[in-house]
């Protein structure tokens, strides 16, 4: 169980992560005809981009991860 207490916007940011890797698995686990490559829409990158600004992670990729390894170590394997 992590012990990092996060705050309103890391939670966000951790939980807009989680979705956009849901989309982007989901997206190329797809048919693999090759007539159409993976799509992730815009909205799902566009929330995580927002959530990380909102929690000051914009641009800081290892404080995230380092966040994200904290919180939910599973899912930073990913």
């Amino acid at each position: 169980m992590p012990t990092a207490v996060l705050t309103d916007h890391e939670r966000a940011a951790v939980q807009a992560y989680l979705r956009l890797l849901q989309t982007v698995r989901a997206a190329f686990d797809g048919p693999p005809d090759g007539r159409l490559p993976p799509v992730v829409p815009p909205a799902v990158l566009a929330e995580a981009e927002r959530a990380l600004a909102a929690a000051g992670l914009a641009g800081n990729e290892e404080a995230f991860f380092r966040l994200l390894q904290t919180w939910c170590p599973e899912t930073a394997q990913a």
